[in-house]
């Protein structure tokens, strides 16, 4: 791995931005020039290490993806750039995240990570004149355009946080180069102002020139995975900088972990959480418990915080214990006849079970995965729930006549099955006959054939989430066929998605020619090709006991808190 792609040693992190700050204005003018020059260098050092055969089918494999990024983000820069984001067809742009060039911003690790250094050289000069209190953003170089965003605007606080803010807080730890971590800086102060609300539970947007918050669709209520999705990068970025102010609440307790103690005195069903909870009173709202929409990424940080620090705070094993419990034994199901075992919305009174499966819910495979080859003397449950889920994700691309999975499918009321864990109970009482139930690989449907459940939305929106459990059940099992099966999904996105040389979501994947939408999402960069890319090189870029994913794919080094720290930081590991 070459040697700018590892973090920093714990000592060399800059523990106080006000010390670089007073040189930061004389450097930044130089830090383009000097991060191509460190890229170089380390790059002639790389070439000199270990390498994978230049004839292996994965490496071809991998350089596939990269053509892949070059080509749409090259697009992405010609016809879009300062923009969010391209619209493939009409070769429009659209601004729906702040216009601060989120395709860029949220890519540059995408770019390191493939040695693309010749675009990540040119983000340097896009992050060091973006000014986050003004919403502003002024580009001057003969090789950027002008671009100036409105100086009065509110940005959605959880698609910036784990957008722009995870990624430069993971541009700084693969590089060094002070200025993402000035400007990560810069913006996490911005934000600041978001838990200045009753109960210190951040609503929907933040108003960055004024400070005002405002609610968003859900009115007066937080939604579960915006309002929980937070701690990681915040946590990182109080670690880098030394900022109590960044965790610290005003009532004493730390500002990410008041959140947490929140869900703790929130959770029902011994782990599970509502969809959402009122910004005043903080009762919890909606008739659902889900792991998709509106929920994901909050039980995901669950044990991904426990990771982030090195396993150190064992409030977070705890609290994700119980939610994988909870969903273990309340939202998992098996099918009748092909034995599919998906997780699904349940009511949350009943437990009565809706039967559908979300796409954004096929990110829980990997979940379960990283915890059950994280976890020491882990309920083996957590593995078959992961071997079983990422197959029946995969059984939903492999159904379609394009190969790519829908957004949403419902089983049949005929179809939705029984509970996993009374399967699991009937299988251990007939002595363990064959794998688990749910685990043994179903076989895709030829078209026409009875699936056993009904595709709801037949959208492909260029998402991740089934291809970044393939790729961590790839590095937890070594089991190839989750490689196999993650070139059979690129292949198909190759074959509908590509527009000349960008990707457009694809309207209805039922269909051949699948029909395209007008829309390539800033994640596709981030996430969908990164995943890849991982999933396919052999040498193993971000070892899992050394680095965490964020919910947007950004990995963070993992570190341990300083005695120091968790005094001055008021951090409480119990």
């Amino acid at each position: 791995m070459p040697s700018s792609l590892l973090p920093m040693s714990v000592q060399d992190r800059p523990r106080r931005t006000e010390v670089w700050r007073l040189w930061e204005s004389r450097r930044i003018r130089f830090a383009s020039l000097a991060f191509a020059a460190v890229c170089f260098v380390v790059f002639l050092f790389a070439s000199a290490g270990p390498r994978t055969p230049a004839d292996s089918v994965w490496s071809r494999r991998a350089e596939q993806v990269k053509a892949a990024f070059v080509r749409a983000y090259s697009a992405y820069e010609k016809l879009a750039y300062p923009h969010d984001e391209l619209m493939p067809l009409t070769e429009k742009t659209k601004d729906p995240l702040n216009k601060w060039a989120a395709s860029m911003v949220d890519s540059i690790d995408t770019m390191l990570l493939m040695g693309l250094y010749e675009f990540s050289n040119k983000s340097v000069a896009h992050v060091a004149q973006m000014s986050f209190h003004e919403v502003r953003l002024q580009v001057a170089w003969h090789w950027l355009r002008s671009h100036t965003t409105a100086k009065n605007q509110s940005v959605q606080f959880f698609e910036t946080v784990i957008r722009y803010l995870g990624g430069m807080l993971t541009a700084y730890a693969l590089t060094g180069e002070p200025l993402f971590l000035t400007r990560a800086d810069d913006l996490g102060q911005a934000l600041l102002p978001i838990f200045n609300t009753t109960l210190g539970i951040p609503p929907f947007k933040v108003n960055l020139k004024t400070g005002l918050v405002q609610n968003g669709w859900m009115g007066g209520d937080a939604i579960l995975s915006e309002m929980a999705s937070c701690q990681m990068e915040y946590r990182y970025l109080a670690h880098l900088t030394g900022r109590p102010e960044y965790i610290k609440h005003s009532h004493g307790e730390t500002q990410v972990d008041h959140i947490t103690t929140f869900l703790r005195l929130h959770e029902e069903q011994q782990g599970l959480f509502a969809l959402s909870f009122s910004l005043t009173n903080g009762l919890p709202h909606g008739n659902l418990f889900s792991v998709g929409a509106r929920a994901d990424s909050a039980y995901e940080y669950l044990l991904k915080q426990w990771l982030q620090t090195g396993k150190t705070e064992q409030k977070f094993l705890d609290m994700y214990l119980r939610s994988a419990d909870a969903i273990i034994e309340n939202m998992l199901y098996v099918s009748p006849r092909r034995r599919l075992l998906y997780v699904t919305d349940v009511n949350r009174f009943s437990l009565r079970p809706v039967g559908d499966l979300q796409h954004l819910s096929c990110f829980l495979a990997g979940l379960f995965a990283l915890g059950a080859a994280t976890i020491p003397n882990v309920d083996p449950r957590h593995a078959w729930a992961a071997e079983g889920l990422a197959h029946t994700c995969w059984v939903t691309y492999a159904d379609t006549v394009t190969g790519l999975g829908p957004e949403w499918v419902v089983f049949r009321a005929d179809a939705v099955g029984a509970r996993w864990v009374d399967e699991l109970a009937a299988w251990e009482h007939d002595g363990r006959v064959g794998a688990p139930p749910g685990v043994a690989d179903a076989a895709p449907v030829a078209p026409g054939q009875d699936t056993e459940y009904a595709v709801r939305d037949t959208r492909y929106l260029l998402r991740p989430e089934t291809l970044e459990s393939f790729y961590l059940m790839w590095r937890t099992t070594g089991d190839a066929k989750w490689r196999d099966r993650g070139w059979a999904v690129f292949e198909a996105i190759e074959r509908h998605a590509r527009v000349k040389d960008t990707y457009a979501s694809v309207q209805d994947v039922t269909r051949v020619p699948a029909p395209q939408m007008d829309d390539q999402p800033s994640f596709f960069f981030a996430e969908t090709l990164k995943y890849l890319y991982l999933l396919f090189t052999d040498e193993d870029l971000i070892p899992l006991n050394q680095w965490t994913f964020n919910t947007e794919a950004h990995p963070f080094p993992v570190f341990t808190w300083a005695p120091w720290e968790i005094e001055y930081l008021g951090i409480n590991a119990d």
